[in-house]
């Protein structure tokens, strides 16, 4: 089941892995929000990793604040600073990955274990949510690509 669970996190079950979606942005259109769509790639992408770090926080920090719904999951800015404020964006969302993945493989992890911060929510319910999150996100993503014309 924990390999499963790795499988899904890591995307292309059931969805384009993310990994593979990152490569298709060009830099200059990651602030471009296409006609009709209230969201950049860039800040769709932002949201994935905030979510997911939120999430990682939710399951690991016994001192969990949640951030202001909605507004405090979403980029005040359409696109990144500069190229570096990308790159570590993406290595943020992949380090982050790595965390989750390193606390699933680990012998003692029981993925029907209640976390910290809750008492009915286990570690693979929040994991789950980090799985259905990024995959409806990704879709979104597929969708800015397509109409930037830069996927097919």
């Amino acid at each position: 089941m924990k390999e499963q669970l790795i499988r899904h996190l890591e995307g292309g079950e059931a969805f384009t892995p993310l990994d593979q979606i990152l490569e298709e942005v060009e830099y200059d259109q990651l602030g471009v929000r296409p006609d009709g769509l209230p969201y950049s790639f860039y800040e769709l992408f932002y949201h994935i990793v905030f979510a997911q770090q939120d999430i990682l926080n939710y399951i690991l920090d016994e001192d969990y604040l949640a951030p202001q719904w909605p507004d405090g999951y979403w980029c005040k800015v359409q696109c990144p600073k500069n190229e570096q404020a990308w790159q570590d964006l993406k290595n943020k969302f992949f380090k982050e990955r790595k965390e989750l993945i390193e606390l699933i493989e680990r012998p003692e992890t029981n993925l029907n274990t209640t976390i910290k911060n809750s008492k009915e929510h286990t570690l693979f319910r929040e994991i789950m949510l980090i799985v259905e999150h990024n995959a409806y996100h990704t879709g979104q993503l597929l969708v800015v690509l397509r109409l930037l014309d830069l996927y097919s």
